[in-house]
């Protein structure tokens, strides 16, 4: 693969068309592969799902499987027995061609590098959507098919969504698109209309840690990663990279002061934030609002696995029932609102973590008075 920067890679992470193994989503191949033997392979597939749960590591083992499959219709002997599975064996031709981004018959539609700046672009274009017209005007090789991962269609502008709207319209004859997205609500009502929906859930802890082993031999699994991650392979390896377990412990060790922080704390963790730019100060504000949400629920269901140990015993005392779940919800979405408009403004990383500090310490205090606490 390039080693240029690319939209559908995680950082430290082997590229989905690597994977070798698909864990958790069975019952989607199942679909795919009821309709490949029934004759019946929709022209289009939307993929959806929350993201970093391996729709695009679907994705691509669909699209070897379809390139590597027999060709339509009867061969010299006989009709082919109906397939079993997905599966490619990773030195077939078209497995290696893929992993080396040299497969005619598969083309990728993601944002692309901005020429000027050697950055990836914030949407997919239009242009890069054309480019289709001369992927289809090719001579098919192989068993004729040809295959489009559009990864992901979220990042479509509006010009681009039109365009790729057109090709589903009219798709070309044995002609296959997989369109991974991880909000399709606000995808143009007329291209789900055209598209049959292969929906792929979380997954389980079994297949999590499974699917954590074969992306990151060597890392140890966090047991506190199957509550954050909430099924995402690709967040649970993006908190194993860059320390956001150590860091969501932090923030429980913080709150087990509450109403009252340790303010030598509170500073440690603000200035942990490092630049607006370099991501920490995202995923420090990630999982405060992660906290935060995870805090109001305990107030109206029963508790699940802690995400940090002490978590349980610091939820059961702040948030003791729907009440104050209803006031830490809307802390939560106070505080949310907060980050976005101090990272527009480009406030101090540090001193926007400890103004949110001292928001969530006036909310307990709050609740723990109304409670007669403290």
């Amino acid at each position: 693969m390039s080693d240029l920067p690319q939209a559908d890679r995680i950082a430290g992470l082997p590229h989905p068309c690597e994977t070798e193994h698909l864990f958790g989503h069975d019952g989607a191949c199942a679909q795919v592969l009821e309709a490949f033997n029934g004759d019946r392979m929709h022209h289009a597939w939307m993929l959806t799902g929350p993201k970093g749960i391996g729709k695009a590591s679907l994705a691509y083992q669909i699209a070897r499987f379809l390139l590597a499959a027999d060709p339509p219709g009867d061969s010299l002997f006989g009709t082919p027995p109906p397939a079993t599975s997905l599966a490619v064996p990773a030195d077939h031709p078209v497995a290696s061609r893929i992993r080396a981004g040299s497969e005619p018959g598969l083309c990728i539609l993601r944002r692309p590098v901005d020429d000027k700046t050697g950055k990836l672009k914030t949407v997919i274009p239009v242009d890069t959507v054309r480019e289709l017209r001369q992927f289809f005007s090719l001579s098919a090789g192989g068993n004729g098919r040809r295959v489009v991962i559009v990864d992901c269609i979220d990042d479509m502008n509006a010009n681009a969504a039109n365009a790729l709207l057109k090709v589903l319209e009219e798709p070309p004859q044995e002609a296959i698109l997989l369109l991974v997205t991880h909000q399709p609500g606000r995808i143009l009502p007329t291209i789900r209309s055209r598209c049959r929906t292969l929906a792929c859930a979380p997954l389980s802890p079994e297949d999590l840690q499974r699917a954590f082993a074969q992306a990151l031999p060597g890392h140890a699994f966090d047991p506190g990663l199957i509550a954050l991650a909430a099924g995402s392979v690709g967040q649970a390896a993006e908190l194993a990279l860059t320390g956001g377990a150590e860091t969501y412990r932090a923030i429980v060790s913080l709150s087990q002061g509450l109403p009252q922080l340790d303010r030598s704390a509170l500073l440690k963790l603000a200035n942990s934030s490092g630049r607006a730019n370099d991501g920490k100060l995202d995923q420090l504000l990630n999982l405060l609002d992660l906290f935060l949400a995870r805090l109001a629920r305990a107030g109206v269901s029963l508790p699940g696995q802690e995400a940090a140990s002490g978590e349980a015993e610091v939820f059961a005392r702040l948030c003791p029932g729907p009440a104050a779940a209803r006031i830490w919800a809307d802390a939560q979405l106070e505080l949310s609102q907060r980050a976005r408009q101090g990272k527009m403004a480009n406030l101090d990383p540090s001193s926007l973590i400890l103004d949110m500090g001292l928001k969530i310490e006036e909310t307990a205090s709050k609740i723990l008075r109304e409670k007669g606490l403290s």
